[in-house]
């Protein structure tokens, strides 16, 4: 091998051992900012309750539940009717009153794939190499104008969460998703604020989303409260009994 070769391979190596150890400093930066591994991983259950609002200024409650390992519910209330997301651990299902279907049905696949990212509770960072994830330091990027740490993570099934970091606090305070789905890419964006310690683990209390190339899709979600390790049943995610066969 032409020595000139050997020595920009070695380079090359060098540089990729550097960025993944600064991906996996960063990484722990964050888990402990959050409130440290044991106490994330002490969270067996949450319940959330709030309200969501969108750009016209129509305001539903909210209500937003998980259970480890990877249990979800969210539902929306208004005028009486609610919505309801859920997932198993296997199985997605929803009622979809707004549109009109107001009996249990499966979740498609489209809808399935973002809520089974939302069940993960302690979120793809935690145990990202068990999981088969892989995690990319970017380097430094701007959020609304304010400095932060950008972080590829590439999920198992290949979708792709971008978390963009608080250079001073290390908490999430963006990130942007790209789900592909039958050879279409779904991107949607996250912003996440207000955070508040409960149970000694830092959760966002405000959190604004929607689609990245639509601004006026976005709605926000604001928190009254979360309760973790209370109140929160297997059966309130058990597909409905009307679905099984």
């Amino acid at each position: 091998m032409r020595p000139y070769l050997s020595i920009l391979l070695m380079l090359l190596c060098v540089t990729m051992a550097a960025s993944s150890q600064t991906a996996d400093e960063l990484v722990s930066k964050n888990l402990q900012a959050r409130g440290g591994i044991e106490k994330i991983k002490a969270v067996q259950t949450y319940r959330a309750a709030g309200k969501e609002s969108d750009s016209e200024g129509s305001t539903v409650a909210v209500n937003l539940e998980g259970m480890r390992p990877n249990l979800v519910r969210q539902s929306l209330t208004l005028q009486g009717m609610t919505q309801v997301l859920a997932y198993d651990g296997s199985t997605g299902w929803q009622i979809q009153p707004f549109r009109g279907r107001k009996d249990p049905e499966l979740m498609g696949e489209d809808d399935l794939r973002s809520l089974t990212i939302d069940a993960d509770i302690d979120g793809p960072l935690v145990d990202y190499k068990a999981k088969g994830n892989t995690i990319e330091y970017l380097g430094h990027d701007l959020v609304d104008g304010d400095d932060a740490l950008r972080l590829k993570v590439t999920l198992k099934d290949g979708d792709i969460i971008y978390y963009y970091l608080d250079p001073d606090t290390h908490l999430e305070i963006r990130k942007e998703t790209q789900e592909f789905i039958r050879g279409s890419v779904k991107e949607s964006v996250t912003d996440l604020g207000s955070y508040k310690p409960v149970a000694g683990v830092m959760y966002p209390f405000s959190m604004s989303f929607g689609s990245k190339n639509d601004p006026s899709s976005r709605v926000t979600i604001t928190l009254d409260k979360i309760e973790v390790n209370s109140g929160v049943e297997r059966s309130e995610f058990a597909v409905p009994a009307s679905l099984k066969k």
